[in-house]
């Protein structure tokens, strides 16, 4: 962090740094040596907005690239295309004079209702951690900041301003804050993003614990904490709680409360003094570099602000490139759900029938504040009839539906079913329209737009086969059409390169290398979150703990139309020679070999979970613990390897706040999906032998179970009792049993005269750590 003489600046000046000069950047100071930074939404692309400025999307911004979404990335399981769009995020940033943008998004998809899953990864912590850090170091790697958000617990829209996400401490740290975690642990954003919602009834934006206790002290976060866009309540409060910069500007009312309370003496000033040195450093940290990479024009911090206005995003970028690599990336993305009679990918010569508007119209973006100005669109309709034109397969299309929901619904579904009935193969096209799915609000239902489902199912009734082609932000229902078609390919949100994309797909020009990153149910209320989400009063229960996603579905059995982890190739592969040995105590290596058994190249997604009952905590059925995307030629194999670490086997223990690793056996299988096991290997941990020191108010079943005292209890007070009280202590189980969860204090009592004092004493004293 650069130090500077703040002595130059009044108290008055250093309060009013605390906020941003406007929407999008932040204040000057020529006696700090400040220059102003330019912030700005992303995180799929750069929302440059030069005139009229906000936060929903409404207003124009200057062309950019639109990069596959998170829900499409979270898809890909590959980290490397995480980083390639944050590269292309950081490069096309620079030249139109941005210094941070916003993103990536990490928070988990507790729901499929919630509005704003298309701008997070997944379900799973680890999925979401890996390629959100993946992004980030990206888009740093250009000299552009990211800003890590929101933080924490954002998982639904409804009241997202005042909701009071209510979560127990285990389920914060296994599943809301393991993301976060790893993304600043392992690719050290410039900034994190305080989320509007509340933390167990706190502001997140003046969350002490949070924002100082477990992000800077345990992390070591060294950045800077910006709000989220008017998400500070209380600036006193959120600046004592270790928030640096107030979003967005300027905030004179909240800069005067500032000075009154340090000359109150309610706040210090070194506390004031310490969140503008942040504020410096992130100035320093993004400061453009000067050897014009990458389309960047040199220009240095102190005049970028007046340049940033004039950007020309026409010239500052290779628009070209950047399109291609958006179509590359998003045929990654991609997942084939179901694929019967091999109907893809589409042969030659075929009569094809392209049904539904979403194939001219396409649907690649979500709306809100990531909403973009896209330097140009692909439709899948032209894309395919580029493709059918080289195979001789004629293609006609009929839109099939509106998507505002206007016009003759009946006429446009029965040209459409005319036209499938004289093809080979129909192709629909289907989704959810921008108006249903936004940020702002939360989706009612999983369910298609009925006049959607009514054409599937009519043209599939007529068509010698269908396949369906799905772009939505959110997981939908495939029930009620789902057997009657022979092919589905989910594209979710893909960007401007997704139609050109999606017609690659379709033709086997690419390979579909997707997997579900979240759980597609059979209905709405299977889903965990169902009977609380979205809460009531202000607050919202996280009442299924850490039985999030495919953790609750896979331990209680539940049925699901696809797991986390689907996705078919064009290709086929097998795994085999698994091996897995320990390394530690507490950690493992598991290796094995994959190989292409089909005719083509592709990629498969090797996933690693991890499943044992050891531990006093219930533990979900398997929980992923490793991943990679492999790429093989047909006949080629590789063996690929994988380091557990401590956290790989660990729980989080609430007694002694700390993550534990029970001593025990555990169980490293290799998932084609999170429901179907492939293969699997047991390994035997010592894991934390010290499990925590016991007191006479650790129950009886603590004491019992205890690794260092639990195997000779039951010995030791039989020898300290007389021989008529201790000679059937261990003769009556049903007794044992009884006093399970009774402190041992109350149990003792029984012996009365303090006959196991010494005795349990000594016991006690070995479970001390020592030193």
């Amino acid at each position: 962090m650069p130090q500077i003489d703040l002595s130059r600046l009044s108290l008055e000046e250093k309060a009013s740094l605390l906020s941003g000069q406007d929407f999008w950047s932040t204040r000057p100071s020529e006696d700090a040596g400040l220059p102003s930074v330019v912030l700005t939404d992303g995180p799929h692309g750069v929302r440059r907005q030069v005139g009229e400025f906000d936060h929903m999307g409404i207003y124009e911004s200057l062309p950019s690239t639109c990069f596959p979404p998170a829900v499409a990335v979270g898809s890909s399981w590959d980290p490397d295309v995480a980083h390639r769009i944050g590269a292309a995020v950081g490069r096309e940033a620079r030249a139109l004079g941005v210094h941070v943008v916003l993103g990536p998004g990490v928070n988990i998809k507790r729901s499929p209702l919630c509005g704003r899953n298309f701008e997070y990864y997944s379900e799973d912590p680890l999925l979401s951690g890996r390629l959100g850090a993946a992004h980030v170091r990206g888009q740093q790697e250009q000299g552009v900041g990211a800003s890590l958000k929101h933080f924490a617990v954002n998982n639904q829209e409804t009241d997202r301003m005042r909701v009071s996400a209510d979560v127990d401490e285990r389920t914060l740290r296994e599943i809301y804050l393991p993301a976060f975690e790893h993304v600043v642990t392992e690719a050290a954003p410039a900034t994190v993003m305080a989320a509007y919602n509340k933390v167990n009834g706190v502001h997140a934006a003046q969350h002490h614990r949070l924002l100082t206790e477990v992000l800077r002290e345990e992390w070591g976060f060294d950045g800077a904490v910006v709000s989220d866009w008017g998400a500070v309540h209380d600036p006193v409060a959120s600046v004592l709680a270790g928030l640096d910069l107030e979003m967005p500007g300027p905030s004179p009312e909240n800069a005067r409360r500032i000075v009154d309370a340090v000359r109150a003496g309610e706040l210090d000033e070194s506390v004031v003094d310490r969140a503008v040195r942040r504020i410096l450093a992130l100035a320093d940290r993004t400061a453009r570099p000067s050897d014009g990479a990458d389309g960047a024009d040199g220009a240095d911090g102190a005049d970028r602000t007046d340049e940033a206005d004039g950007a020309d995003g026409a010239d500052g970028f290779d628009q070209d490139a950047h399109h291609r690599l958006a179509r590359e990336l998003a045929a990654e993305c991609a997942v084939l759900l179901r694929n019967e009679h091999g109907v893809l990918p589409l042969g030659s010569g075929q009569r094809i029938a392209v049904i539904g508007e979403f194939a001219a119209t396409p649907r690649y973006q979500a709306g809100g504040s990531s909403h973009l100005n896209p330097t140009r669109l692909d439709n899948a309709l032209d894309a395919i009839r580029t493709w059918a034109d080289g195979r001789g397969s004629p293609v006609e299309f009929a839109p099939g539906f509106t998507l505002d929901g206007s016009g003759d619904a009946e006429g446009l579904r029965a040209a459409a079913v005319d036209l499938a009935r004289a093809s080979d193969v129909a192709v629909v096209f289907a989704g959810l329209p921008e108006s249903e799915e936004s940020e702002g609000f939360d989706r009612d239902t999983l369910h298609l737009p009925a006049a959607q489902t009514d054409l599937i199912r009519a043209v599939a009734a007529q068509a010698p086969r269908t396949v369906v082609v799905l772009s939505n932000g959110g997981v939908v229902s495939l029930e009620g059409w789902h057997d009657e078609v022979d092919a589905i390919l989910e594209g979710f949100l893909l960007g401007q390169g997704g139609g050109s994309a999606l017609a690659d797909l379709l033709f086997g020009g690419a390979d579909p290398s997707g997997r579900l990153a979240e759980t597609i149910p059979l209905r709405l209320e299977d889903n965990p979150s169902f009977v609380n989400f979205p809460g009531e009063q202000g607050h919202v229960r996280y009442g299924e703990g850490v039985m999030v996603g495919y953790r609750w579905y896979a331990t209680t059995r539940t049925r699901v139309r696809y797991p986390f982890g689907h996705g078919l190739s064009y290709t086929t592969f097998a795994v085999g020679d698994l091996a897995v040995e320990t390394t530690g105590d507490d950690s493992a290596r598991a290796s094995l070999t994959v190989t292409n058994t089909g005719g083509r190249a592709g990629k498969h997604v090797v996933q690693v979970y991890v499943a044992t009952q050891a531990g006093p905590v219930r533990r979900p059925t398997r929980e992923l613990r490793a991943f990679t995307k492999v790429h093989l030629e047909p006949g080629e194999s590789r063996t690929v390897a994988f380091d557990l670490d401590r956290r790989a086997f660990a729980y989080y223990d609430v007694q002694d706040a700390v993550w534990a690793v029970a001593p025990g056996d555990y169980l490293v299988q290799i998932g084609e999906n999170a429901e179907t096991v492939t293969a699997e290997a047991s390994v035997t941990l010592t894991g934390d032998t010290a499990a925590g020191h016991l007191t006479l108010d650790s129950t009886f079943g603590e004491w019992i179970t205890h690794p260092v005292v639990g195997p000779t209890l039951l010995q030791e007070l039989t020898a300290a009792l007389p021989q008529e009280q201790g000679s059937h202590i261990g003769d009556r189980p049903e007794l044992l049993q009884a006093v399970q969860d009774v402190p041992m204090k109350r149990v003792v009592g029984l012996a009365g005269d303090g006959l196991l004092d010494e005795t349990l004493e000594r016991l006690m004293a070995r479970t001390r750590p020592t030193g």
